[in-house]
């Protein structure tokens, strides 16, 4: 590297390494046991912990996104199959984090209560062509509307306006922006860089503010949350959070079991593998749907162990549901311990891409179907780990 290298340009090497490096290193990290906590576990230092462990994942994914942020500007500001592939990695490299932080969902704390930005973020499946061209519909989209305004807060009242698939922020609509639409059987989407090259392709100039816009946006968001859970605040989220007691205990495991059964097993897997369709993949432009699923099985992992594998390579480690359990019934808390790593397991077999996968003859299918069945299995466990705790009634999302 040039030793007056750009900033971004250290920054877009960081992140393709570890784009490289996170299948590998992610597994070794996660299948390391922990050590126990039991003998210090307690309602309010799970409860601290695991706001701990919140502020951690967000800090790093927030990271990651300013590294995507600055591979987005410099690709817009000078497009090449180059610059492309690195706003790509660094796409990757940010998502893989991002999915671990969706085991905080579900209980209406920042992300997901009424104002909370999960929509905004997250939302899919997309219909690509309420934001730009497919195939067949040249003059799709939002952005091959002359009149509609491209900013924060004009794309962000746009987005999910008139149908849930109207998703016209967030990840999903960088990754289409970056990939554009998958044709491919083998491989995620071709999108030319040339796209975004004035007088190459019809409204470039206005598809790079889009994407400009749409990634300062998921920056933003995700700086909302970090604050939300930071340490050394009276009033934030994470003050409350930490003084919740049994509550707080509930929501951790309500966003353990919905995502388990609910969300990763029904609406990710299940759906898409009932109807065979690529459009209800998750991320269905990359084909990164099957690394989807791992974060996300991790991230669960995570939580119940009380522990995080930073991006710095360090480990966050401390008193978790895992040792509350232990304290009142070793087997369960064992056997739960145990479901949950084979979830993550099963889920690491998926292969790539998804969307062949889920084909009714494709060998990945049995591998997507037992992910399935661990996952459904693990929310059993969780409900009776929260029984086991005196939390009597443990309402989850269901698929």
């Amino acid at each position: 590297m040039p030793r007056h290298a750009a900033p971004w340009t250290a920054a877009l090497a960081l992140t393709s390494a570890l784009a490289a490096a996170l299948p590998a290193w992610a597994q070794t990290a996660a299948s390391a046991t922990a050590p126990s906590s039991a003998q210090a576990a307690t309602v309010h230092s799970v409860t601290a912990h695991y706001a701990a462990l919140v502020h951690a994942t967000y800090s790093d994914t927030l990271t990651l996104a300013r590294t995507l942020q600055a591979a987005v500007q410099a690709f817009v500001a000078a497009p090449s199959a180059q610059t492309q592939a690195q706003a790509q990695q660094a796409w990757l490299a940010a998502r893989e984090y991002y999915g671990q932080t969706e085991a905080f969902r579900f209980y209406g704390g920042p992300i997901d209560d009424a104002r909370g930005p999960e929509g905004r973020l997250n939302a899919w499946p997309m219909d690509e062509s309420y934001v730009d061209y497919v195939e067949g519909q040249p003059r799709a989209g939002l952005i091959n509307q002359p009149r509609q305004p491209i900013t924060a807060a004009a794309l962000s009242a746009a987005n999910e306006r008139g149908g849930e698939e109207n998703v016209a922020t967030g990840w999903h609509a960088i990754e289409f922006l970056l990939w554009g639409q998958d044709r491919s059987e083998q491989g995620p989407g071709a999108r030319s860089h040339e796209d975004f090259v004035v007088g190459k392709t019809p409204n470039a100039e206005r598809r790079a503010r889009y994407l400009r816009v749409v990634t300062d946006l998921l920056v933003q968001d995700l700086q909302s949350l970090v604050k939300a859970w930071a340490p050394g605040h009276k009033n934030n989220y994470r003050a409350a959070f930490e003084r919740g007691g049994q509550g707080s205990l509930r929501k951790m495991l309500v966003g353990l079991g919905s995502l388990s059964r609910g969300e990763l097993a029904g609406e990710r897997l299940e759906v898409a593998l009932s109807s065979q369709d690529q459009e209800d993949e998750h991320s269905c432009f990359s084909d990164n749907t099957h690394r989807d699923a791992v974060s996300n099985a991790r991230g669960i992992e995570n939580v119940w162990l009380g522990r995080f594998v930073r991006l710095d390579g360090s480990t966050l480690q401390g008193p978790a549901l895992r040792d509350l359990v232990a304290a009142r019934d070793a087997a369960l808390a064992e056997k739960a311990t145990r479901q949950i790593r084979q979830s993550v397991q099963a889920s690491e077999s998926i292969p790539a891409p998804f969307d062949r996968a889920i084909g009714i003859h494709h060998p990945g299918r049995a591998r997507i179907e037992a992910t399935i069945e661990s996952l459904t299995a693990q929310s059993h466990d969780l409900v009776a780990a929260a029984a086991a705790l005196g939390i009597k009634q443990l309402t989850l999302v269901q698929p």
